[in-house]
């Protein structure tokens, strides 16, 4: 497109593509209407009444920071004869007659006329004449600037013919306008040019239209209609052109698959062709639709294209476009049926939410989308006039003339045909078009679907490969995380699985791991302006039915266009796509070639980018030699072959498809084994792809099965579950972005890529959002390189499918933002004001930060001469005002972490969030020591739980919530189990039922109805900030444009990654955008609008540290909200269990037992936000920044940075980081001036004087007035009042009543409370009764009025939303969606819309007429009661029942019935009345089976007549199972019904127990029982299954990271196999370290927080000795050789672990040992009860057999040379331990009796395996000095030796029973504990043998030098600040005899010999020194590991070093010999 400026669009009005500002994200919406003469007689008076419907819905547009530049208004009239004939006479032309000239109006560039040149030498090539222009009269005067900057001049072209045919002449123009608009560009731009109607449009208010065009004020222009648009633009750049109507329609509303739309239009322009134009004049109007012009230009021009080329009606064009919900609609007529199914087969839908009017001269009409979401309400009047508008009550009608008041019903079209003079009834011409054709019998001869192919079924799994060894499926990523958190309760329970506490994951192009193409693309939700609609309780208007294959000509009506194949679902089986690759049997021009979408593992990289290129190649040469089927296969992927990723390659194929015109003239399908999750399947769906077999999906299914991990039914059912869990879960997707059918998402592309480079994006996902660039092509290729080498490497390399971490931490997985290290720090630092655990934590964080976000990836930048002194910054206490914590809602968490949080925010003077769940009154008394428990913000979301008028009215701030981070574009969802009676009060719901909230649809589904909802909540309470919450996309900037138009005071940018909520995974990690994007660019878009200083903007999302703060201030923000942070200082440790009511720690629970456990105080949220303000104030005083105002958008501060890796491909944030500021210099970058809500002008501000004295005293009062549609929220100012004054209770009814008169606008009575009563004589708008909080609302027809009340529309959608209490009494039909959510109101209504009682929990409804479809969906309290015809067919009888009424129940029918027919004076309700009896059969009682539940229980509760019971706690009292049954068999059969989901909390703890004392020390067999299979299960229900499990963190849990809550899940399953091969993955040698590990897992446990750990070391040990038991531990030698040799010096926990896994992957090793037996400490450091030698031998023996070898007596430095070691192997480590002894030297210490520890261990298990030898205790009187396991074992060793006496002495104080506050959870607890040498002691002498607090001074001996006694000292301990001293206590010597001393102090480091030989550096305490994170030393091929290596530490850790060394020696290894070094 040509354009003078640098501007986009057109006449470059809007501004260029800047910072992340794009204004092709730019949205609207509207109001429209028409009034028309139903007997097409024209006329002024319809043009100046127009202006009156225009004007009366300015309210629904909106205006730019000036109020005169409005956002863009217009009118299209008849064409004006008169006028134009007397304006062109006076330019000397006489017009022909109506019909045969053409004129419009045509904006052009006002100083360049050469524009008309080229428009006249176009028309005249096409046969037209151009006679004369006429420049159109304009008063420029009344424009405000930007409108102005922009003014074209307006001219009228006077088009005529020399032919008489009007039909050809309207294509003729047609195509001039087509051409024109593409050939000339830049301003020219016409808004229409027709014989029969004209347009008069611009960048205008309403107000301004007819004052600017003088043309419209002139008597002589006349008009049979007038339909009006007012523009309501989400930017403040509306354009001229952009203003509406354009050439055929006006639109409302939003088409959301827009981009699809756009795609399939030009691939079908290379199947256009049409008799109808010349030749060659249809080609050069492509592209048909303009890619700069809105969605709604879009639709018109197809319109257009439709009806010019006379295939089709206006009507009938309307049908095929917009179609209403036919798949569904069993009553729908067979013949509409079958033309709607036709239609699908030649065009998808344009969907979205629309209200269309449309005109061609003769036809007037309007066609609502098929959810019918808005509004178009209708009059039709005696003088034959209808007025149709988007509310009712815009033109003044005298109530005497109106004959009928109607609704546009969803799906439905209104139509006048002027030329016949009538109202079309819509079933009567649909029927009309859909008998024009037979096309059910063109269906039933030409459609293909599945069941008309032979499909064979066959075996789903042809190998017989188990899971765990198949290769593909980790060529393709799968892990066992996906397989048991996803795929396996998909193919269980038929639907996906919840998650919760949303997405901390690193991102996927953040992440060095592969990662599959899929998780670099996020789903884009609605939000604002347009709405997400209700996939559960609306699926009725959704169908995932899709035609594929060859279509036809858009252009023409034929049999043949129905010869497409139909699929019910995009998902295809095995057989279902064999049966379609062999289609060419049954159907010989269904031609079927695959392509192959791998290429060669030899090719590489390159290969990569080749293979796409043949792929798209060969596609194109399949197509022209007459395939109609494609099919992308990478079924050949092996050893040989990559797999493409499928992805790519169907983009990529689909985008050159389009491009070159042929992706009509085929299906294109995938079958691959790459997709998996309902996300992949969405992204393949929206690039493109008509339908996927997913077989490796299909495949593991059947092994799992035939593996018995699934359960016992045919494998067939199961893929079935899993084909139902994708089907919903595409509806999901699709309902997020408010699209109803998969015909349309089909290529929509609704995603943005996040960190994909524009390389991958131009060839495979074309016109998608790829903002920071990223991930390139041979990034992805590197990762395809990489899991193929994972899955066909080396043999021995090849590890078991991995619990990868993508959801749940793991110490080996995926990064995550919140770590178990920088969670304990935190809870640390704030409960002790540790000022060194904070640091851990800031540090912690910032390095997970950096790892996992966007943010991470930048540096702030000071500069030292900017730096301020701190002082001089603002203080924390005013900082931290800024600081808001989330929504959290009463429900998902305790009441007694909601109330800490408000606490806490209160003392602060911060905000704390009430969530959407409401907030019991009680809270907003203070405490008696003055803290609040009142939530400063109350949040009103989707769900309206506990939304009252009392509750609006207690709040400092009310935040719509539009989106939730954690789940962007759907509702919230409470599972049954966490909605207790208390939880059912609040939320005004029945108890123990789920509550999944809708959408925000029902009144917040467009910008206008969000501005109506911020209208209704500042009326009902003007004190408080009305916020708007967002969630980051990309658009968010323009979106939050229009929010702040619609006058929020304050707006939330929520980012992608938090959230308590639960939902389906595939929302919680793939909707929404890092707040980084959203905040930067809403933040830019609202400066460069200039409406930044109107707002007040706002960010969260896993905001952790200052530097997170600072960051978000700098990108645009000035204040911050924290959600998951102040819950972990709470106590929450990020279980991710909340929606399963099972939080270990009381946090996100309604359990009482599990609340009991919560133990946070606000002292530690307030001491977090302290911390972090003051880290906040150092920064900002660094950059010299005095306040945070200062602060906000100063990105200058911010660059990349330099140290970051960008391996795949750079992540480039410079569209991040672009100043606001300098985008529009010298406006506001900050909230500077409130908004003007006009609060004084309002009908109600008007009324209180009145009224006050009442409202607060009791007084009645009446007051009588008249009211118009502009008179919004009638009630809620005066609701306000009283609740202030009387609080929920409200006054008696009708205290103070309203006497109305007139058609009221939106929302009267909104939240009217208790007290105010409301009647109207009229009609009424939208939303009446929203959210009714108590009050009465009655309305009629005028008294005056003809018509029946009962067949006509009296109130508008969506009345009775969200009522808590009150009455409503509608004299007449109510719209759609009436009494949604209603939870406690009384209404009574004489027929109502779609969705009637729509997730109804309370209240009662009773219907006097008939209902609309999908009534009751949802419903689970409260009773309808009904009286209609067909009323089964319209109920949605999912959760109710249908019943008669009788009893009592019928006689409060009959009296609610007559005081509805006395209060509105209904006849029809007389009617009723007086034929009560006759008609009581005909009533139906709607009862919802969860309410009836209820109402049975109260009811047996009550016939005992005892008072009730206290609520019973979910978690029964703790249960020892094993006490109970002692019967294995029993136990056994109770293990299968154990509840692992509260088993923490019911089971008992039980340990491996010990032997008998007495019994044990006779003997030296292994000390403790094991239990058996049953009871371990029990033990293994305990495990919670952490999200962030700390028993697996390296910090304070399992230092090798074992996966324990995997293998302790799959032993409670039963299944010891899995287990076995879990544990071994991780653990080399679990028989050790399930004996003699001190277990820090287990103190780390997170049920031992409140409970008894689980007994892991128990587990462990069993499984191993099970697998040993079962034979599963058999020699498995390396099948390949790498011929490396690898010497280990050492044979303990290190060095064997090393070995095994060096031998594992083919290298030699040999195992150098100084002992004569192989194990080291293992064998002659631990004693043989505590770990029998006989283990210890069978692993070696197996190691041996495997191929290790073994030297022993062989000590390195002595008796071998390190030297000639290094020369004769490849690779050396070091693994010699610690064994260095730390001697005690003080004076004796020579006596003959002193000995180490270690020499006694070594010389007592050398004496049991010898026979003899070592040293004796036997008869002695032994001391062992020092504790810990070493001075155990001598103690036990003693013992059993037959020592005399043994004490133990330690010089530390006693330590405490339970945990010190300075030894918090979760480390290692250092409590007081008796082990097993202790107990031994107590039973053989009676008591204790430690003594604490002792030093032994010196060692006293007899005149042989022999040992008799030590002189020892007691010790005082005190802690001074955090350090603790000693001092001796004076008097206190004492002598304590023996004759043996142990010196169990620990070991100094390792033994120098072999190091020194070697020339190894060594560190500070002689350690062997090595690099950060690196095992190689200081010489070269010598590496280290163990005990040498890091000092003194556990087995554990010993065998974690050994397999990292391992690791790093193996990639050495590889690298180094493989460049030949």
């Amino acid at each position: 497109m040509k354009s003078p400026s640098s501007g986009y669009g057109w006449a470059g009005a809007i501004p260029a593509k800047q910072g992340l500002y794009d204004p092709t994200n730019e949205r609207d919406a509207c109001g429209v209407g028409f009034i028309i003469n139903i007997k097409g007689q024209a006329s002024h008076k319809i043009l100046r009444d127009s202006e009156n419907l225009l004007c009366n819905m300015s309210h629904r547009g909106a205006t730019g920071a000036d109020s005169r530049d409005g956002d863009g208004a217009g009118v299209m009239v008849s064409m004006p004869h008169r006028l134009i004939s007397r304006e062109f006479l006076a330019l000397g032309c006489t017009l022909p007659p109506l019909g045969q000239y053409s004129t419009g109006n045509i904006f052009t560039d006002p100083n360049d006329s050469e524009c008309m040149t080229q428009f006249d030498a176009i028309a005249e090539q096409l046969g037209l004449r151009v006679v004369a222009w006429r420049r159109v009269p304009a008063n420029s005067e009344i424009l405000g600037p930007t409108s102005r900057s922009r003014e074209p001049a307006v001219m009228q072209p006077l088009v005529v013919s020399d032919w008489q045919e009007e039909k050809k002449f309207q294509r003729q123009l047609f195509v001039l306008k087509k051409r024109a608009r593409h050939e000339i560009g830049g301003w020219f731009y016409v808004c229409s040019l027709d014989t029969r109607v004209i347009v008069y449009k611009g960048q205008l208010t309403p107000e301004q239209v007819p004052e600017y065009y003088a043309d419209l004020r002139d008597e002589h222009c006349e008009t049979h209609f007038a339909l009006v648009h007012s523009r309501f633009s989400t930017n403040t750049f509306p354009s001229w052109e952009r203003a509406q109507p354009f050439s055929w329609c006006a639109h409302n509303g939003e088409i959301n698959t827009l981009r699809g739309n756009k795609n399939w239009m030009r691939a079908r322009e290379g199947l256009l062709h049409s008799k109808a134009f010349s030749d060659g004049d249809l080609e050069k109007t492509f592209p048909i639709i303009d890619e700069l012009g809105s969605d709604s230009a879009a639709l018109d021009s197809v319109l257009e294209l439709l009806v010019v080329s006379g295939v089709m009606t206006m009507p009938e064009a309307v049908m095929v476009m917009v179609p209403e919900a036919w798949q569904n609609n069993p009553a729908m007529p067979s013949a509409k049926r079958a033309f709607y199914e036709w239609a699908s087969c030649v065009m998808e839908p344009w969907d979205g939410p629309a209200l269309l009017t449309f005109s061609d001269g003769r036809y007037c009409g309007a066609s609502l989308d098929r959810n019918g979401l808005r509004p178009c309400r209708y009059y039709i009047t005696s003088d034959d006039r209808m007025i149709c508008a988007s509310e009712a009550g815009t033109v003044d009608i005298d109530p005497v003339m109106v004959v009928k008041k109607g609704r546009l019903m969803p799906g439905r079209m209104l139509l006048v045909d002027t030329r016949e003079g009538v109202v079309v009834d819509d079933e009567k011409l649909k029927l009309q078009h859909a008998q024009r054709h037979p096309f059910q019998q063109w269906l039933d001869t030409h459609q293909i679907k599945i069941s008309h192919l032979a499909v064979k079924e066959a075996a789903t799994a042809d190998d017989q490969v188990p899971v765990s060894q198949d290769r593909r499926m980790r060529a393709f990523g799968y892990s066992a995380e996906y397989l048991n958190l996803i795929l396996g309760p998909m193919v269980q329970y038929g639907k996906e699985p919840l998650g919760s506490m949303g997405n901390d994951t690193v991102l996927a192009c953040l992440d060095p791991a592969p990662r599959l193409p899929y998780e670099y693309f996020r789903e884009l939700f609605a939000q604002v302006t347009n709405p997400p609609i209700d996939p559960i309780r609306e699926k009725i208007v959704m169908s995932l039915a899709c035609h594929v294959g060859p279509e036809g000509n858009l252009l023409e009506i034929s049999d043949r266009q129905a010869h497409r194949l139909s699929l019910d679902s995009p998902l295809l089986t095995k057989p279902e796509l064999a049966a379609i690759r062999g289609m060419s049997t049954w159907y010989p021009e269904w031609i079927s070639h695959t392509i192959d979408i791998t290429f060669g593992a030899a090719d590489g990289a390159d290969g990569y980018r080749r293979a796409l290129d043949r792929v798209c190649e060969e596609a194109q040469v399949a197509i022209d030699r007459g395939a109609t089927i494609l099919i992308l296969s990478d079924t050949m992927v092996s050893a040989e072959h990559i797999a493409l990723s499928a992805l790519l390659a169907a983009g990529a194929v689909h985008h050159h498809l389009v491009a070159t015109k042929l992706r009509a003239k085929v299906a294109l399908l995938v079958e691959t084994g790459e997709a998996r999750e309902v996300h992949h399947f969405c992204v393949l769906v929206g690039y493109g792809v008509d339908a996927i077999c997913p077989y490796m999906v299909y495949e593991t299914i059947a092994k799992l099965h035939r593996e018995n991990v699934l359960p016992d039914k045919p494998v067939s059912q199961l893929i079935g579950q899993f084909r139902s869990a994708v089907d919903d879960g595409f509806r999901k997707v699709m309902s997020k972005m408010g699209i109803s059918t998969l015909q349309s998402y089909k290529g929509a592309q609704i995603f943005e890529a996040l960190g994909v480079a524009s390389d991958v994006i131009d060839k495979c996902f074309v016109g998608t959002a790829s903002r920071v660039q990223g991930t390139k092509l041979e990034g992805f290729a590197a990762d395809a390189l990489a899991r193929h080498g994972n899955a066909y490497g080396p043999p021995g390399a090849i590890a078991t499918i991995g619990d990868e971490g993508e959801y749940n931490w793991r110490k080996v997985g995926s990064n995550h933002v919140n770590t178990p290290g920088a969670i304990s720090s935190l809870q640390d630092a704030v409960r002790m004001k540790n000022k060194a655990s904070w640091l851990k934590y800031t540090e912690a964080s910032q390095q997970s930060i950096q790892d996992c976000t966007l943010r991470g990836l930048l540096e702030i930048h000071a500069d030292e001469s900017r730096a301020i002194p701190v002082e001089e910054v603002e203080p924390w206490t005013s900082i931290v005002k800024r600081f808001c914590t989330g929504a959290m809602s009463y429900g998902s968490i305790s009441k007694e972490a909601h109330t800490a949080l408000a606490v806490a925010m209160n003392r602060l003077g911060g905000k704390s969030n009430s969530g959407e769940g409401g907030e019991d009154p009680e809270r907003s008394i203070p405490r008696s020591n003055g803290d609040s428990e009142r939530s400063a913000i109350k949040q009103v979301a989707s769900g309206r739980f506990g939304v009252t008028s009392n509750y609006l009215a207690d709040a400092d701030e009310l935040q719509i919530k539009m989106a939730q981070g954690a789940k962007a574009g759907e509702g919230g969802e409470l599972l049954g189990t966490k909605v207790s009676s208390e939880i059912a009060k609040t939320r005004h719901t029945t108890p123990g039922v789920t509550l999944v909230s809708p959408p925000p649809h029902h009144d917040i589904y467009s910008i206008e109805d969000l501005k109506q909802l911020i209208f209704d909540l500042k009326s009902a309470n003007h004190r408080a900030r009305i916020s708007v919450k967002l969630v980051s996309e990309v658009g968010i900037g323009v979106v939050a444009s229009g929010v702040v138009k619609a006058l929020a005071d304050h707006i939330l940018v929520a980012g992608h990654d938090g959230g308590t909520g639960a939902a389906r995974w595939t929302g919680i990690k793939y909707a929404g955008l890092p707040w980084e994007l959203g905040l930067a660019e809403t933040h830019q878009t609202l400066v460069l609008n200039d409406l930044r200083g109107r707002v007040v903007l706002q960010t969260d999302g896993q905001l952790k540290t200052a530097r997170d703060v600072a960051i978000a201030a700098m990108l645009g923000a000035e204040e911050f909200g924290f959600a998951t942070t102040p819950l972990i200082t709470l106590g929450c440790v990020y279980l991710r269990r909340c929606h399963q009511n099972n939080c270990a720690v009381g946090v996100a629970t309604q359990d009482p037992v599990l609340r009991a456990k919560f133990q946070g105080q606000p002292e530690h949220v307030i001491n977090f936000f302290y911390y972090l303000a003051e880290d906040l104030r150092e920064i900002m005083a660094s950059l010299g920044i005095h306040s945070i105002n200062e602060l906000v958008g100063r990105t200058e501060f911010l660059r990349m940075s330099p140290g970051y890796r960008f391996d795949k491909g750079r992540l480039d944030l410079e569209l991040l980081l672009k100043p606001a500021h300098e985008m529009r210099p010298g406006v506001a970058t900050y909230s500077v001036i409130n908004q003007d809500h006009q609060i004084e002008s309002r009908l109600d501000s008007r009324l209180l004087p009145e009224l006050l004295e009442s409202l607060r005293t009791g007084k009645p009062a009446e007051v009588a007035t008249e009211i118009c549609n502009t008179d919004r929220a009638v009630g809620a100012i005066l609701s306000y009042h009283l609740s202030v004054a009387h609080s929920l209770e409200g006054l008696p009814q009708g205290t103070v009543r309203l006497h109305l008169r007139g058609s009221a606008g939106q929302s009267l009575g909104a939240f009217l409370a208790p007290g105010i009563a409301i009647d109207l004589e009229g009609d009424a708008n939208d939303y009446v009764g929203k959210g009714l909080s108590g009050g009465q609302i009655i309305v009629y027809p005028p008294r005056a009025s003809t018509f029946d009340s009962h067949l006509n529309v009296i109130v508008g959608n969506v009345c009775l939303f969200g009522a808590t209490s009150g009455e409503a009494f509608i004299g007449g039909i109510a719209a759609e969606r009436f009494a949604v959510r209603n939870s406690g109101a009384l209404a009574v209504v004489e027929g109502v819309g779609d969705h009637g009682c729509e997730y109804m929990t309370g209240g009662r409804v009773v219907v006097l007429g008939n209902v609309g479809r999908n009534f009751a969906a949802g419903m689970s309290g409260g009773l309808a009661y009904v009286l209609a015809e067909g009323f089964e067919v319209m109920c949605n009888r999912e959760s109710v029942d249908l019943e008669t009424v009788h009893g009592d129940e019928a006689l409060w029918l009959k009296q609610t019935i007559q005081r509805h027919a006395d209060l509105t004076g209904s006849k029809h309700a007389r009617r009723v009345v007086d034929r009560f009896s006759e008609l009581l059969p005909k009533f139906v009682k709607v009862f919802p089976r969860d309410y009836k539940r209820v109402l049975a229980q109260e009811s047996a509760s009550n016939d005992v007549h005892v008072e009730s019971p206290p609520p019973q706690p979910m978690v029964s009292e703790v249960v020892d199972i094993e006490d109970a049954l002692v019967d294995e068999s029993l136990l056994s059969d109770r293990a299968q019904k154990l509840d692992k989901l509260r088993g923490f909390a019911k089971y008992r703890r039980r340990g491996d127990k010990y032997r008998s004392a007495k019994k044990r020390i006779a003997d030296w067999d292994e000390i403790s029982t094991r239990q058996t299979k049953s009871q371990l299960q029990v033990q293994a229900a305990r495990c919670i299954d952490c999200g962030v499990p700390f028993c697996q963190s390296d910090v304070d849990g399992c230092p090798i990271g074992n996966v324990i809550p995997k293998w302790n899940e799959l032993v409670y399953k039963n299944q010891w196999r899995d287990a076995f091969d879990r544990l071994m993955a991780t653990n080399n040698f679990p028989e050790f370290t399930g004996r003699v590990c001190p277990a820090p897992c287990e103190g780390a446990c997170v049920a031992g927080i409140s409970e008894l750990p689980v007994a892991i070391k128990s587990i462990e040990a069993a499984i191993i000795d099970h697998a040993w038991e079962m034979g599963w531990m058999q020699p498995v030698p390396p099948v390949r050789r790498s011929g490396w040799r690898v010497a280990v010096v050492g044979s303990g926990p290190a060095g064997l672990s090393a070995a095994d896994q060096l031998n594992g992957v083919g290298h030699l090793v040999t195992v150098f040992e100084r002992e004569d037996r192989i194990g080291g400490l293992l064998t002659y450091g631990i004693p043989n009860m505590k770990l029998d030698k006989r283990l210890v031998q069978r692993r070696v023996d197996k190691m041996a057999d495997e191929g290790v070898e073994f030297v022993t007596g062989a000590h390195i430095g002595t008796t071998h040379s390190a030297a000639d070691l290094l020369s004769s192997f490849d690779a050396v480590l070091l693994a010699t331990g610690a064994t260095w002894p730390r001697d005690l030297s003080i004076e004796g210490r020579q006596l003959e009796g002193v000995h180490f520890a270690m020499d006694f261990l070594t010389g007592s298990t050398k004496s049991l395996l010898h026979k003899g030898g070592g040293i004796s205790a036997a008869g002695k009187r032994v001391v062992v000095i020092g504790g810990g396991d070493t001075g155990n074992d001598c103690i036990g060793t003693s013992v059993r030796q037959g020592a005399a006496s043994v004490t133990n002495f330690e010089l530390l104080p006693q330590p405490p029973r339970e945990r010190a506050a300075d030894n918090p959870w979760p480390q290692y607890p250092r409590v007081y504990r008796i082990d097993y040498g202790h107990e031994e002691v107590i039973s053989r002498w009676g008591k204790d043998p430690r003594i604490y607090s002792i030093s032994a001074k010196r060692f006293l001996g007899d005149s042989r030098g022999r040992l008799r006694g030590i002189e020892t000292v007691r010790m005082q301990w005190t802690r001074d600040a955090d350090r603790w001293s000693m001092e001796e206590v004076v008097g206190s010597k004492e002598v304590v005899g023996a004759d043996l001393v142990f010196l169990a102090m620990g070991f100094l480091g390792p033994e120098n010999k072999v190091i020194e030989e070697l020339g190894v550096k060594q560190g500070p305490r002689s350690n062997v020194e090595t690099g950060e994170g690196s095992y190689r030393t200081s010489v070269e091929k010598v590496f280290a590991a163990g005990d040498c290596r890091r000092g003194q530490s556990l087995v554990v850790w010993g065998i974690n070093e050994g397999r990292m060394a391992a690791g790093e020696i193996d990639s050495w290894l590889r690298k180094t010999k493989a460049s030949g070094q």
